[in-house]
């Protein structure tokens, strides 16, 4: 019995001031100790606010998918080629031959195959507010970013977004510079030739006529360029206003860019269109200065279409000469 009650108080003395010192430190621990932190911008990603929410992007997303031809001329523009994309044309614009060689299209319209989405494993999704986008079920792929896309009004705001996701607000910088620099060429050479000129703007697409106005895509390029539009078209919400052909009259010019879409049935409405009597009676038509483009790239909503348009400009209107 006393050899029994002398182990069992040298095992106290051994083991109690371990047992204080395990107790003291859980203490310690449990009083500073705080709830896990929600998740943030870290060293690897940035926080976004965006259109669907707030999303953390990596810092340099290597596998982008961009959803939209806006979208994707920005990338692009940026020096940033996307490994997925959709588009609404079979055959690309000439501003965008040559540069779509290995981008996946993951859909034509504005709602994109997920499936194909998920065999691409991108790190970033770029997308357009829409009615009909998947913006929750495209998080579940990739962190996913929406601009508060409103319509080709908008596609500078647009650039700027998609500049920001990149994380190539630096390189965004330049472009405009650029942009700048040649839409300031176009008015030195044009000088005031069309001081007092209206230039009007018709689209002939999906079987409609109708007019891309002063806060359209093309339309705020003719502004930056100083060029004076028609009364009918001056901003409208979406920077679209459709009219009849009874109406072709309001649509009269002294210089006429005709937007016509590469489809059977636009051919066909312009052909139709040049056969009325009151077509003919149009001033730009009398002194022959109407100019057909092309629909994809005057209705492109990215700098990389922009400079595009600003090359038919100075074709036309300055004899070619920069």
């Amino acid at each position: 019995m006393l050899l029994k009650s002398s182990i069992q108080r040298q095992l106290k003395q051994i083991y109690q001031p371990i047992f204080l010192c395990g107790l003291v430190a859980a203490l310690v621990i449990a009083c500073n100790s705080s709830p896990p932190p929600a998740p943030s911008a870290s060293a690897d990603c940035r926080t976004i606010i965006h259109a669907a929410g707030e999303t953390c992007v990596p810092n340099n997303p290597s596998r982008v998918v961009v959803l939209g031809t806006p979208t994707l001329g920005n990338a692009l523009a940026l020096g940033t080629k996307p490994i997925g994309t959709l588009h609404y044309f079979e055959t690309p614009p000439p501003y965008l031959q040559g540069r779509l060689d290995g981008i996946e299209r993951v859909g034509a319209e504005s709602q994109p195959n997920l499936e194909k989405l998920v065999t691409l494993a991108p790190n970033l999704i770029i997308a357009m507010n829409d009615w009909d986008l998947a913006s929750e079920k495209l998080s579940q792929i990739a962190p996913t970013v929406v601009d508060d896309w409103d319509g080709y009004p908008s596609w500078k705001e647009h650039f700027d977004f998609v500049a920001k996701a990149l994380g190539k607000v630096a390189a965004a910088e330049q472009v405009w510079e650029d942009y700048d620099q040649r839409i300031q060429a176009l008015k030195t050479a044009l000088g005031d030739t069309y001081e007092n000129q209206a230039i009007s703007v018709v689209r002939i697409c999906c079987n409609a006529l109708a007019s891309d106005v002063e806060n359209s895509f093309s339309g705020i390029i003719l502004e930056d360029a100083g060029l004076r539009r028609p009364p009918s078209q001056g901003k409208a919400e979406g920077g679209l206003v459709f009219f009849s052909e009874e109406l072709i009259t309001e649509l009269d010019g002294d210089i006429m860019f005709v937007i016509l879409d590469e489809d059977e049935d636009s051919q066909q409405i312009f052909e139709r269109l040049q056969k009325k009597p009151l077509w003919n009676q149009l001033r730009a038509v009398q002194d022959e200065r109407v100019y057909v483009v092309n629909l994809a790239t005057w209705r492109g909503g990215n700098p990389l279409a922009a400079e595009a348009v600003i090359d038919d400009l100075f074709k036309y209107l300055a004899n070619g000469q920069e």
